[in-house]
């Protein structure tokens, strides 16, 4: 039986930019936002008047009044909301990373799993119509076996916000690398169907925030300059899983060099490669039918709202209780991946999943 989107009471727990960004797209969606919560009263008063609905400054209130729940405030609060959603058994989505911390990630999954209630984390660029090409590609075998990707998510100037939670460890548990890294990482993971990763090298650097000196041409939030900031503004790294397929990974916050946002998925039968941002597609082969040739081929197609398709997966599973544990399962195995980085970072050595 499948429950009209109208009828799954939804609301909010984080009312800032993010917070308000998921609001207009459940509006389109035909869903019912009753209510937020955030424990700035600011905040509070700003999405109340916009969404003309209650405001709560606990969010036990709001999970007595709502079916579902979309969670989107800073890394270190994930737990505390979404730990208690799941035992109320409410459907909860979790924008990403799944938490600060491995050990706090642990604790959702847990939750999670024990729960009636589905989850889904927000890993809103597997939705984007070109990656869903590839995919299908993939799937279909025009590819043949894919054995690397190359996942690049370099910003030249994109610190969000010096002084803001995100350049915080504390609260956000790292800072390119959790940020940018675990879409990259995801994505990267998703396209290889989602293998066990064995082993992880990495280094993240903090080189540019800290500068009292850092020049840039716009910023996410307001520059409170380089006080606080102790997290990394970008990371390199090179996945191996169980397989031996890999994956080498570059993100940046700031770099002096031009953006880069290709993904390059090699395979036996051909290579695809796409920019996560602009949508662009091409596919690359070679051939022996006829004299010895290369193929480029570009492909078009219109890019879509990915936050939109989220949303909309994550209520057609709730609606007609098709749910299971698989994205948070796979958001665990990115936490994993995250830390292992960071841990090869500190240590300088290759960290083995699970040690």
């Amino acid at each position: 039986m499948t429950t009209p989107r109208t009828d799954i009471r939804t609301g909010i727990v984080g009312l800032g930019n993010i917070g308000r960004y998921h609001a207009e797209r459940l509006r389109d969606l035909d869903v019912s936002l009753i209510g937020g919560m955030d424990v700035a009263a600011e905040a509070r008063t700003r999405f109340a008047r916009r969404y003309d609905v209650d405001v709560y400054d606990d969010h036990h209130e709001l999970y007595d009044a709502v079916d579902a729940v979309i969670i989107t405030t800073p890394n270190k609060y994930h737990e505390e909301y979404a730990v208690d959603a799941f035992d109320r058994d409410l459907n909860v989505l979790l924008e990403k990373p799944l938490a600060h911390s491995l050990e706090s990630a642990e604790r959702i999954a847990s939750a999670a799993t024990e729960s009636d209630g589905y989850c889904m984390v927000g890993f809103n660029n597997r939705f984007a119509n070109t990656v869903q090409i590839v995919n299908n590609r993939i799937e279909q075998g025009a590819l043949g076996d894919v054995s690397h990707v190359e996942a690049n998510y370099v910003r030249r100037r994109g610190i969000p916000g010096r002084g803001s939670w995100f350049t915080r460890r504390k609260i956000a548990g790292g800072g390119a690398l959790i940020d940018l890294g675990v879409h990259a990482i995801d994505l990267a993971l998703y396209l290889l169907d989602y293998p066990t990763v064995a082993e992880v090298n990495g280094v993240a650097r903090g080189e540019f925030g800290s500068r009292e000196e850092y020049a840039y041409l716009d910023m996410w939030g307001d520059d409170a300059g380089p006080a606080g900031f102790d997290v990394d503004d970008s990371a390199s790294a090179f996945i191996r899983t169980a397989d031996d397929r890999t994956i080498s990974l570059e993100v940046a916050w700031a770099t002096n060099r031009p953006e880069n946002n290709e993904f390059v998925i090699r395979g036996t039968e051909s290579a695809a490669m796409f920019d996560l941002l602009d949508g662009n597609l091409s596919v690359h082969s070679a051939s022996k039918v006829g004299p010895d040739h290369l193929e480029d081929t570009s492909i078009e197609t219109h890019q879509n709202d990915t936050h939109s398709e989220e949303q909309r997966a994550f209520f057609d599973a709730v609606a007609t209780g098709k749910s299971s544990t698989a994205s948070v399962e796979q958001a665990l195995a990115v936490q994993r991946v995250i830390d292992a980085i960071y841990r090869s970072s500190d240590e300088g050595r290759t960290i083995e999943i699970g040690e």
